[in-house]
């Protein structure tokens, strides 16, 4: 293995070259960096130049090493999410939020579960296309609206507290899928099974939660003032890393899940945009683009048969109207007037980096096939595309 490093390190050299030159590329056309590090992810994958059959990377264990370290970006992601989490903004527009960020995860995860059963005759594959549908990021959406200086609009407002619900509740309903189905096949146990491992999932959530809460804060202010080299930040990477591992050993839940709770625990902490900022270099100069560019050597578009092209368009389209319909009405319901519900519903298409990471649970897991892989990442740029078109066309009536 020894002899492999120099490969390996001119291979992590190369893939992070790539996505950062896509993501400046994607930003000189007017387009959100994810897209053009996804774009050089397939560039470099099986679709077109398959680096991975090159003699130099051509050894078994460099395409795996590069999904750890992927999969380690985005245990690191999700805990730097759970940092940006801010009750306050919540509580602002809390009826609307939660009206719109319930019903922008139920309607996609029924929707996503009809749509795609006639294509596969698989429940459980079915409700994780429902389930990766279920999901939303807003950050492209909140750029949008802070280059139109609309962030701190009722909508705006709205949409962040929105985005907030559908991450905690998509997450929760992840968790109890991948507690209770197996891939390929049935519930765990029968009903017995099922409800001890929901009842376990819920211990450790409650557990973690106050653990991150109660305890975290106050092991950051102690770690804080004490003559320790980066303290705080080594604190911060145990957190996330050892309740991301504790979550999926002892509670059955994905490690996003635990990261996720690490990093709320954190974002109560007086120090939390220092530790965000301290993160950030390691998290989006390293960590991240290689997740995101090993999406795309993961998607293999050969896979794609006609009937592949069909699902893809189809998951497209319900991307889209269950977003806006769901989000939308829940808005509306909240006491939004027609044309903010139909604004929020709008900001909440994009399916962005968190799509990406269920899609890429789901095809480790077994839960998607390739093409059905290779769909989820094509509706991830097709929404990622057209969300701040429709934003910008929506706030100028």
């Amino acid at each position: 293995m020894e002899t492999h490093i120099p490969a390996f390190a001119l291979l992590l050299a190369l893939l992070i070259v790539a996505a950062k030159a896509g993501a400046w590329l994607s930003l000189r056309l007017h387009q959100p960096a994810i897209l053009g590090e996804l774009i050089a992810g397939l560039i470099l994958g099986p679709s077109l130049f398959n680096i991975f059959s090159w003699p130099l990377f051509h050894h078994q264990e460099f395409q795996g090493m590069v999904i750890v370290l992927g999969e380690l970006g985005v245990i690191l992601l999700m805990g730097m999410a759970g940092m940006e989490i801010e009750l306050e903004e919540f509580l602002k527009a809390r009826r609307v939020a939660l009206l719109a960020g319930t019903a922008g995860v139920i309607t996609p995860l029924l929707l996503g579960t009809l749509i795609a059963y006639p294509f596969h005759r698989d429940l459980p594959t079915s409700i994780y296309v429902g389930l990766v549908l279920s999901a939303t990021s807003v950050s492209i959406s909140a750029q949008t609206l802070l280059e139109l200086g609309r962030l701190r609009s009722p909508e705006g407002i709205a949409l962040l507290g929105a985005a907030v619900v559908d991450d905690i509740l998509a997450l929760l309903a992840l968790a109890v899928f991948t507690g209770v189905v197996n891939p390929g096949g049935g519930a765990g146990g029968g009903a017995e099974g099922v409800l001890l491992a929901i009842a376990r999932m819920m211990l450790f959530l409650i557990l973690a939660f106050l653990l991150a809460r109660a305890v975290l804060p106050r092991m950051a202010t102690w770690v804080q003032n004490q003559p320790v080299s980066e303290g705080l930040i080594a604190l911060t990477f145990v957190a996330i890393l050892a309740l991301a591992g504790a979550a999926e050993e002892l509670g059955g839940l994905a490690a996003i899940t635990g990261a996720f709770l690490a990093g709320l625990g954190l974002g109560s902490h007086p120090a939390r945009h220092t530790i965000f900022e301290r993160l950030r270099p390691a998290a989006y100069g390293f960590f991240v683009p290689l997740f995101l560019v090993g999406v795309g050597l993961r998607a293999d578009l050969r896979t794609m048969s006609l009937e592949g092209a069909l699902f893809t368009l189809t998951l497209i389209v319900v991307a889209v109207l269950s977003k806006i319909i769901g989000c939308g009405a829940g808005a509306w319901l909240g006491g939004f007037r027609p044309l903010q519900a139909w604004r929020l519903g709008l900001g909440m298409i994009s399916r962005g980096e968190v799509g990406l990471i269920l899609a890429s649970l789901g095809l480790s897991a077994g839960f998607l096939q390739p093409y059905e892989f290779v769909a989820v990442v094509a509706m991830v740029v097709a929404t990622t595309l057209i969300t701040p078109i429709l934003l910008r066309w929506a706030f100028s009536i």
